[in-house]
């Protein structure tokens, strides 16, 4: 879970960031795209799209560009070869990389992933190399500020209501479950007072690699370019990194 939480922390901030940009809506249009054309265009029966299209109203993006990606789907118009790609590969200091990107040109987008495998140390691998260390989760963030004294509240009721574990760091609690029960323990927990900062359902590893010093950095510069790459949809990781090496990162990031 440590992978996570912290390489969590630094997407939210690049987040912020890409927004200026315009390039997070990018990002979110095609998630969209892909989960409408894989699962339909019901959100209310297709989980991956509900979740994009929750992201996509907390970067408060436009309505009509949610229906667009979800009609050019559906219709088969323009950008119709658009695909999800998942790559596996190995970064500094032996940690395990999980990466989906959504293209329209497969060769073009393997070839710069392989670049940046190769720029920052790491190596591309044959499908099926890592993708058994992560397994697929629903995670539930909640901010330790806001919830005060009611921190242990929160996992009495998450424990209650189907959680299969509970998670913290400096910041944040974590709360685990099997995706099956991700909507009814999300929602039960918000009709008990509790609102998450966050809600997905992710990989996660099953067991950590811890990094440091320059291998660390190393690590964080990789998942970093790939995650800044146009075609890239989301990152996954098994690197465990200190808090205070993951804040300098930051901070210069």
């Amino acid at each position: 879970m440590a992978g996570h939480s912290k390489w969590h922390n630094i997407k939210h901030k690049k987040a912020a960031q890409d927004q200026k940009r315009g390039k997070i809506f990018t990002k979110i249009m095609r998630e969209i795209y892909v989960a409408a054309k894989q699962g339909g265009p019901n959100p209310d029966n297709n989980p991956r799209l509900r979740l994009a299209i929750e992201m996509a109203k907390e970067f408060n993006m436009p309505k009509d560009n949610v229906e667009r990606a979800i009609k050019k789907a559906v219709g088969g118009t323009e950008a119709e070869n658009v695909e999800e790609i998942l790559f596996e590969g190995y970064g500094p200091g032996g940690v395990a990389l999980y990466v989906s990107a959504i293209t329209d040109n497969r060769n073009r987008t393997s070839s710069q992933i392989r670049a940046i495998f190769s720029k920052y140390g790491g190596t591309l691998a044959e499908a099926g190399a890592v993708s058994w260390m992560f397994e697929m989760r629903g995670v539930l963030t909640f901010q330790k500020a806001q919830l005060g004294e009611k921190k242990n509240q929160l996992a009495d009721f998450a424990i209650e209501y189907g959680a299969e574990d509970i998670n913290e760091d400096k910041d944040n609690v974590y709360v685990i479950c099997e995706p099956k029960n991700f909507d009814e323990l999300k929602n039960k927990l918000k009709d008990s007072g509790f609102v998450c900062e966050s809600a997905e359902v992710t990989y996660i590893p099953k067991n950590t690699v811890k990094v440091s010093g320059k291998v660390a950095e190393s690590a964080l510069k990789l998942m970093e370019a790939l995650d800044e790459h146009d075609d890239v949809n989301k990152v996954w990781s098994n690197f465990e990194i200190e808090d205070e090496e993951l804040e300098r990162f930051m901070a210069t990031a």
